[in-house]
């Protein structure tokens, strides 16, 4: 790990080494899974094959345990169990705060259409040609520290506009709509998940993937109405959100542009039906076994163990004792143990992750040094 992503860690987190023993539920996760879902990550290492959204560099131990990894790509429960035992060692990290703390996502699916009219006439807009993506750490003249996308003038580089300004049509003919929706709500939630499934009316699918963001900071509206007092946290589903955007539709536009970032979509044609969405990482997100982490922290690829709870309605969990893999990033996971849990595409995969806002252990299994 670079020296200042680790001098990070340790500024903002406790981290202990701890036996794969002292993992409760160890033994009963199905090791198979999710060693599957890390040869997708390694497959991608292996090949030095470019991310969506850059993470810390891969360090070379990992580079080399997936070497390992690619060798054996049918590996059974049991010896999936011993690869990571033999491989990794377990390290919780435990923030200032005393708690790691994770949220849920998924791929929306909706009804669209490629050319407007009366009922389809909200944007998923292309990425334009002026934008520039300002790599994690690093800035661009004349630009404020913090921003972490541009737009190219011909004097140089300026701010790229917030959500208000492009919504008002600030970008003229480079904003180029690739698909249209019914509501504002709608875009906005596939906005937040970074990708969607889009439901023609000659009964295809097409599938939306992140292209990139205007740079602005992410501000969640759900902790805004909750602010507010239209809504109270423990009894916020998505459902409820989507509700309220339809049915305020002059207070929702208002809400809606105080998130002054803006996503960017293109069409994603080389995705099977069976694949999830593109993640951070690049790779086709796995249901039940990607996590978005911190990528200004944490590399792809890497192990983590999660011990907490998964809702199954407001007032119902199911223990959560799962070894997930960091294949994903997002403007709201910021933090040493912060993440969020991919759900899967659909309806019922976006109610789960609509309940999910719940404290969790944070155990990263970093790879043994090949030394």
């Amino acid at each position: 790990m670079p020296a200042g992503a680790a001098s990070a860690l340790r500024d903002q987190a406790r981290l202990e080494p701890l036996p794969f023993m002292q993992l409760a539920g160890w033994e009963a996760d199905d090791h198979a899974a999710a060693f599957q879902a890390f040869l997708r990550s390694c497959r991608a290492l292996d090949a030095g094959a470019g991310t969506l959204r850059p993470a810390q560099a891969p360090q070379p131990d990992l580079l080399s345990v997936c070497r390992e990894a690619l060798k054996n790509p049918g590996a059974s429960r049991s010896e999936a169990r011993r690869f990571f035992e033999t491989h990794f060692q377990p390290v919780a990290v435990t923030p200032l705060s005393g708690n790691g703390f994770l949220t849920g996502y998924y791929e929306p699916e909706f009804q669209g259409s490629r050319t407007p009219d009366a009922t389809y006439r909200v944007p998923l807009l292309d990425r334009p040609e002026d934008l520039v993506t300002i790599p994690q750490g690093e800035t661009l003249p004349g630009l404020e520290k913090g921003l972490q996308a541009a737009r190219r003038t011909k004097e140089g580089y300026e701010p790229y506009p917030d959500r208000a300004a492009i919504e008002e049509g600030i970008l003229g003919p480079l904003a180029k709509p690739i698909v249209y929706l019914r509501e504002p709500g709608e875009a906005f939630i596939i906005h937040v998940q970074g990708s969607a499934r889009i439901r023609l009316a000659d009964g295809s699918v097409m599938r939306v993937a992140y292209a990139g963001r205007n740079g602005r900071p992410y501000t969640s509206i759900g902790r805004l109405l909750v602010q507010q007092g239209e809504m109270d946290l423990e009894t916020m589903t998505l459902d409820k959100l989507m509700g309220w955007l339809k049915n305020h539709p002059e207070p929702a536009k208002a809400l809606m542009r105080q998130n002054q970032s803006y996503i960017f979509f293109r069409e994603a044609s080389e995705l099977a039906p069976a694949d999830g969405p593109i993640g951070g990482a690049g790779t086709p997100l796995v249901p039940g076994r990607s996590l978005a982490v911190d990528r200004s922290l944490w590399t792809y690829g890497l192990p983590v163990w999660l011990d907490g709870q998964l809702p199954l309605t407001l007032d119902r969990t199911e223990p959560l004792r799962r070894l997930m893999i960091a294949q994903d990033t997002g403007s709201a996971i910021v933090g040493p143990a912060r993440g969020d849990f991919f759900f899967g595409s659909g309806e019922e995969a976006g109610r789960r992750a609509g309940l999910l806002r719940h404290a969790v252990r944070f155990v990263v299994l970093q790879p043994k040094s090949r030394s």
